[in-house]
């Protein structure tokens, strides 16, 4: 960050860290930050960044907890590379994002948590606030727990529950850094504590402490200004991916008229959803938390059977639990939309962590011949638009979807644009009246192949479904292999068909040129601003990012067969270039992978692309 003495500095963008111990509440002081941010009306996008060890040792770097927001007055497609800011309430927090900092980036440090006990815990063999390794950052030394403790001394807390509130300071500072009203932030205290006013009492005068702490010392001499973002007219909230997701699936129920069922087994990083929709009864959504993951999946079919809009939500080793179950649902033709919030695997693997790793699995791992639609979402707002399409997908063509989001955009969250209900695509499940002459179980729409729905009950349309082959036509129980393979192919092509009811791919930039970057899912922010980035610089580079997975959009080939080179990203050791190697395997495909449990930095992937050009 540029600083100029004595001024209000106006910023294009800034990138800020909160950083502390799991205890320290720092998801809590950046969802806060990021409140503030949209009522200063800017664009941003945050990356929560969870410890994947259940109560790490205190102090320690493996309990590091962090929060990044970037935000800026244009638009945002990215959490940041590294930050402007970084908060470090204890040296191990210090210690796991020094190398997210900026070089000249600003660094606040509870000075009171640099003990000698909590450097050790932390691998330090010296005490980085006076062995000259800062050099090159601005350091802000406050004794944060100290300063916090003397604002409710008159109080009647205790310490433990005084230094609850301590992230409450340094929320303050940062308030003060960028101009912020801190009182806006009043209001969710009251709502949040409002069974313990001591508690509110407390929030607010540690917030309003560190506010005005920031204002007095020379090391914020100079304070920072974000201009609001040109937003279109309408409403907006902020929303983490797992909350836009709930949100579609209610808006799909309601559009379509079919009551949603979600029947789910809690799971990190999907639990949410389940959280999120049982709220809303007023919609007549019922939610069911079953006893595991396959009970999760099959009352979900069950419930489809019976006419509702069928949902069930899981992460990377529920999906494989559901497998069986989905392929009764392929073989019953039933809608079925499964949300699949991707994290680290195999096994249990990182469960705070983000992964694109779970492709295969949602496009091949059943037993059979068992085509399912696959959909990926693309950030956190756009979860709502994939989880509405995945359930009109389903509902329209009769078919399994596993909607793929991930830990990264699940967790995150950005500035959303509510839409009017009545404004989304309708939604048209083809269900078939009472005592219908032409019903028949599988008698097929000729367009899309999908079989019709006759609810239970509905007079005249008495049929029976099972896992076992299904004679054409009939669904009477078939063995005869002619008529698998029939049945086999049918499920297929309904699966394809849906290409004609999908938006064919976009590029993004010159639609011919040197280099394509392809990417899919939860990658397109970051990938849009490398390329962006790079096409300022005047480089032939152009971005082709996939939504729908299965099927591929139609125009793929056309879109591919315009730039010399292509070269695949994906946060996997390659599960989409090597599905794009057995469905279009005329081209050549180079490819950049990431598996660490973070996302890709903008200027990793400019380094690819320049070499990718300069070969």
């Amino acid at each position: 960050m540029t600083t100029h003495k004595g001024k209000v500095v106006e910023l294009e963008h800034a990138v800020i860290r909160f950083a502390g111990d799991s205890g320290d509440g720092m998801q809590l002081t950046g969802n806060l930050f990021s409140d503030s941010t949209a009522f200063a009306g800017n664009d941003f996008a945050t990356f929560p960044d969870y410890p994947a060890e259940i109560r790490a040792p205190q102090g320690t770097v493996s309990g590091v907890s962090g929060f990044q927001i970037h935000f800026g007055h244009t638009d945002i497609h990215t959490s940041g590379d590294q930050a402007d800011v970084l908060v470090a309430m204890n040296p191990a927090s210090l210690k796991a994002n020094l190398k997210w900092v900026q070089p000249n980036g600003i660094i606040i440090v509870d000075t009171d948590a640099f003990t000698e006990k909590n450097l050790e815990k932390a691998g330090y063999t010296s005490n980085p606030l006076t062995d000259d390794s800062l050099n090159g950052y601005l350091v802000v030394q406050a004794p944060i727990s100290t300063l916090t403790k003397e604002a409710v001394k008159e109080m009647a807390l205790d310490n433990k529950s005084a230094m609850k509130s301590k992230n409450m300071f340094a929320l303050g500072m940062v308030f003060y850094m960028f101009n912020r009203d801190y009182t806006k932030t009043f209001s969710f205290f009251e709502q949040k504590f409002k069974k313990n006013p001591l508690v509110v009492e407390a929030n607010k005068k540690v917030l309003e402490a560190g506010y005005h702490f920031a204002d007095t010392i020379e090391a914020f001499a100079n304070t920072f200004k974000i201009e609001p973002a040109p937003l279109k007219k309408g409403r907006y909230r902020n929303v983490t991916g797992n909350l836009a997701t709930s949100w579609g699936v209610l808006a799909a129920s309601e559009r379509s008229g079919r009551n949603v069922f979600l029947g789910s087994y809690p799971i990190t990083p999907a639990t949410e959803i389940l959280q999120e929709i049982a709220k809303h009864k007023q919609f007549a959504a019922i939610t069911m938390q079953m006893e595991d993951e396959i009970a999760g999946v099959v009352s979900t079919i069950g419930a489809s059977f019976t006419g509702a809009l069928p949902v069930t939500s899981t992460s990377g080793p529920g999906l494989s639990l559901k497998s069986e179950a989905i392929g009764l649902a392929v073989m019953t033709e039933l809608p079925l939309v499964v949300i699949n919030v991707q994290r680290g695997g195999p096994s249990t693997g990182l469960p705070t962590k983000s992964e694109q790793s779970d492709l295969m699995q949602a496009l091949y791992g059943r037993n059979g011949e068992s085509p399912v639609a696959v959909i990926a979402a693309q950030s956190a707002s756009d979860c709502f638009y994939a989880a509405y399409d995945a359930c009109k997908i389903a509902m329209e063509h009769m078919v399994p979807v596993i909607l793929l989001t991930d830990g990264s955009i699940a967790n995150g969250s950005e500035v959303f644009q509510i839409p009017r209900v009545a404004d989304l695509p309708e939604i048209n499940p083809p269900i078939v009246e009472a005592n219908d002459p032409n019903y028949a179980p599988y008698r097929r729409d000729p367009e899309k192949l999908s079989r019709y729905w006759a609810l239970p009950g509905t007079e005249g349309l008495r049929h029976r479904l099972g896992g076992l082959e299904k004679d054409d036509i009939t669904g009477n129980v078939s063995h005869d292999p002619m008529n698998h393979q029939k049945m086999s192919l049918l499920r297929e092509e309904k699966v394809e068909r849906i290409a004609n009811y999908v938006p064919e791919l976009k590029v993004e930039g010159d639609e011919e040129g040197d280099v394509l970057v392809v990417s899919w899912g939860g990658t397109y922010g970051v990938m849009l601003t490398a390329v962006e980035e790079l096409r300022a610089e005047g480089k032939s580079v152009s971005l082709a990012h996939f939504r729908n997975i299965k099927p591929l959009p139609k125009n793929t080939a056309d879109v591919f067969a315009k730039f010399k080179k292509i070269i695949v990203c994906e946060i996997n050791l390659g599960q989409f270039v090597n599905y794009l190697r057995m469905t279009h395997p005329e081209f050549k495909y180079s490819q950049y992978n990431k598996i660490q449990g973070l996302p890709f930095m903008v200027n990793e992937l400019k380094d690819q692309f320049n070499a990718l050009l300069n070969e």
